[in-house]
């Protein structure tokens, strides 16, 4: 008896694996997550790569919030009918599926990522999820439809009860590094600003 916790303790990690449900409904339990990004764009024909950083948030109901802050502002609001995206105080860039349904698909795309939404990912990927122990898991996406998989090779995201990173690999042997930190769960409810920007034409 005394090799039963041991045993316990090897099967444990096989019994209660982390599935691809279980990360959509620990997602969709947090209806709006806050956070800290720091981005990191690796181009093979430049030397240094590009840094930005900044605050982002998502939101079960309404869509993605991304505020970069550095190296200058940018803000962009994504919802299920529409991007608009603002580049230093310049006048807003509206992309919806009708003027842009490329754009629109992969701007779509990401805020499936941030939600694990099961039914967009497996439409549109050949997934592999890892359960790495202690509520940690790593999910690789292998692209299986155009345009998608013209343009990325792969996407890999890793957490544990929120998500906390994101690499998108593309097909020219560029990289994009998304590091997400300081999560937040409060306030539970959007500020007037963010439901202004959500709102907004």
């Amino acid at each position: 008896m005394k090799f039963l916790p041991l045993i316990c303790l090897l099967l444990a990690p096989w019994v209660h694996a982390v599935t691809l449900d279980d990360l959509q409904q620990r997602f969709t339990e947090q209806p709006i997550v806050r956070a800290h990004f720091e981005q990191t764009r690796t181009i093979k024909t430049m030397p240094q790569p590009l840094r930005s950083q900044g605050e982002m948030l998502i939101a079960r109901d309404n869509g993605l919030l991304w505020d970069q802050k550095t190296p200058f502002p940018m803000q962009m609001m994504l919802t299920d009918t529409r991007m608009v995206q603002q580049v230093n105080g310049q006048p807003p860039q509206v992309i919806t599926a009708d003027n842009n349904p490329q754009m629109f698909q992969l701007n779509h795309l990401l805020r499936a990522l941030f939600q694990a939404d099961r039914r967009v990912l497996e439409q549109n990927f050949r997934i592999s999820l890892q359960d790495k122990g202690d509520n940690r898991w790593a999910l690789r996406l292998t692209p299986i439809t155009s345009p998608l998989d013209k343009i990325f090779a792969s996407i890999d995201l890793s957490g544990q009860q929120f998500l906390e990173t994101i690499q998108l690999n593309d097909q020219q042997g560029d990289r994009t590094d998304i590091a997400l930190s300081q999560h937040r769960l409060t306030p539970a409810t959007l500020t007037h600003d963010e439901q202004q920007r959500f709102s907004a034409q």
